[in-house]
């Protein structure tokens, strides 16, 4: 893993602790003294689903079938808590490089699924933490040190604790991406965002004024992570060291959008748990927080490149209750003065709020000059004859096609937003 710069070099201590104020709930608690062990607990929603036909064979088919076994029999071996946590980390970690590799080119692809795809890596994640939940150690574990592993291992399988600079002459560009969601709809699904990921960890991008080097990490499709600081968790230490952000998640079929507006505000479409949530997004001081963020990324630039075969639009559209109103009204130019959000222009979902939470946390450190946003990615979409899930395949050459266009495009978008 590289090193990370310290966050005290740009910011100072007052800064840091402004910081750490920010990220609010997203803190690592600390310890409590033992309670009586508790026992395994049952497997989520999430978890539930790899028990269905194609979670099973895109991990066979990639090899990541081999991942929870293997941690099964760590965690066996573990005789106490500091071997767990050992364990914990080393599996999370190992997860993330290999499927970060495997997207790459670097490795066995050990298996005749595409190197490209997403998915191993999220069925393999929920895999090892159905094994984490369900286990039953050797020794006293209460319910606070269990979360707090569960808590490591996603964040390490996920590149939240691989994230580095170790050059201060290249230019510094953070990617996220998010798991594959609406997955009670076709269990099949694939997120574009995440595969985009897993082919930009690590690389440098060639401008006109030097290389950039692009750091990823993947985020859940959960209402209750984002509420707990997750997002805030796994950036805020980083921002104030980029020269430019994006924030990355799948939207409208056959074209990007690059969102000018987010707003504060979640519209209860079902997550990844099928748990809902409406109302304000929760941050840290609420009293301050605003009803709109504006994207810093260079707009008409990236509208007007040629990036590849799909279209990018400078998306303006919000939806917005206006002041002294009742009723949303959808703007097709942004929101109106002393106006109430109810959609950003990526919608009200998680990927308009996590562009919301990082493009806060931006301004709330002070950071306006900074390029950063939201971008949504085309659909990625079945062949015509591969849409129907009761009867379909786990893929297909148009899906493969499909996705690589866009993680191509994805890689020249993020290059285009870099240079001068």
């Amino acid at each position: 893993m590289s090193p990370h710069f310290p966050t005290t070099a740009r910011l100072g201590f007052g800064g840091l602790a402004l910081l750490l104020v920010l990220a609010g709930s997203a803190l690592p608690a600390t310890a409590a003294a033992a309670d009586p062990a508790d026992g395994p607990g049952a497997a989520t929603v999430e978890e539930q689903r790899l028990d269905r036909a194609a979670p099973r064979e895109i991990l066979r088919r990639s090899g990541f079938d081999a991942a929870a076994p293997r941690f099964r029999q760590a965690l066996e071996r573990s005789r106490s808590y500091a071997q767990a946590e050992r364990a914990v980390a080393r599996h999370g970690a190992a997860l993330w490089r290999r499927a970060v590799n495997r997207a790459q080119g670097r490795g066995p692809a050990a298996g005749d699924l595409s190197r490209g795809d997403d998915r191993p890596l999220y069925w393999a994640r929920l895999a090892l933490s159905r094994e984490l939940r369900t286990w039953t150690p050797s020794f006293a574990l209460n319910a606070q040190r269990r979360e707090t592993l569960d808590t490591a291992l996603e964040t390490a399988s996920r590149g939240q604790r691989d994230v580095g600079f170790p050059d201060r002459r290249v230019k510094r560009v953070l990617v996220t991406g998010f798991d594959p969601f609406t997955l009670d709809r076709d269990v099949r699904i694939g997120n574009p965002s995440g595969a985009s990921a897993l082919a930009l960890d690590g690389t440098l991008v060639r401008t006109a004024d030097g290389p950039a080097r692009i750091e990823t990490v993947v985020f859940p499709v959960r209402w209750s992570d984002f509420a707990e600081g997750a997002v805030e968790r796994a950036v805020a230490r980083h921002l104030p060291h980029l020269d430019l952000f994006t924030t990355i998640s799948q939207g409208r079929v056959g074209r990007f959008d690059v969102e000018r507006t987010n707003g504060a505000w979640r519209g209860g479409f079902p997550d990844n748990e099928n748990a809902s949530s409406t109302g304000p997004v929760p941050v840290t001081d609420p009293g301050t927080q605003p009803q709109w963020t504006s994207t810093t990324l260079p707009y008409r630039r990236l509208a007007e490149a040629e990036t590849g075969p799909f279209p990018v639009y400078d998306n303006t559209e919000v939806t917005e209750v206006p002041a002294g109103g009742t009723e949303p009204v959808t703007r097709p130019d942004g929101p109106t003065p002393g106006s109430s959000a109810r959609a950003g222009g990526g919608g009200d979902y998680l990927s308009n709020e996590i562009a919301y939470r990082v493009t806060l946390l931006r301004d709330r450190l002070r950071l306006r000059h900074l390029p950063g946003g939201h971008l949504h990615t085309p659909v990625l979409r079945f062949g015509a004859e591969n849409t129907d899930p009761r009867t379909g395949t786990v893929t297909d050459p148009e899906f493969e096609r499909n996705r690589s266009d866009i993680v191509r495009q994805v890689r020249e978008l993020v290059r285009t937003a870099v240079a001068p």
